[in-house]
């Protein structure tokens, strides 16, 4: 007897196709299947990373752990601004939301006049709300 779950991208020809109860039922399990398990792979890797930053080492017989030091390339604003100008350093730069509300909570921005700049951006999601609550 088959222990998988059904694979709704593949289609049998002799079954009828699931309907949207049963794909929303199964999109369900695996969104909750799927946040646990990054959830605790998250958990498991800063306790694993942190030990191994400590000198420890772990391997199975498959796989060893080991760190990876990456580097990315970023271009300081204020330089970029001295080599470029204004007007190239507007076009790239990008504004964060939550530093900006944080420089008008402070006082240093105009709250009022951050609020009339701002724009709403609609992103349609799929959500699952709980029921009964």
């Amino acid at each position: 007897m088959d222990s998988h779950p059904p694979n709704f991208a593949e289609t049998d020809p002799h079954t009828e196709p699931p309907g949207l109860h049963e794909l929303f039922d199964r999109y369900t399990v695996l969104r909750d299947t799927i946040q646990g398990l990054e959830a605790e792979r998250e958990e498991l890797g800063a306790v694993i990373k942190a030990a191994l930053l400590d000198g420890q080492s772990a391997e199975t017989d498959i796989y060893r752990a080991a760190l990876k030091r990456s580097r990315r390339l970023e271009y300081p604003i204020s330089r970029f601004r001295e080599v470029f100008g204004d007007a190239a350093t507007l076009e790239v730069a990008s504004i964060d939301k939550k530093k900006a509300e944080a420089l008008a909570k402070a006082g240093d921005l105009d709250p009022e006049q951050l609020q009339a700049l701002a724009e709403v951006k609609e992103v349609v999601s799929l959500v699952l709300m709980q029921k009964g609550s």
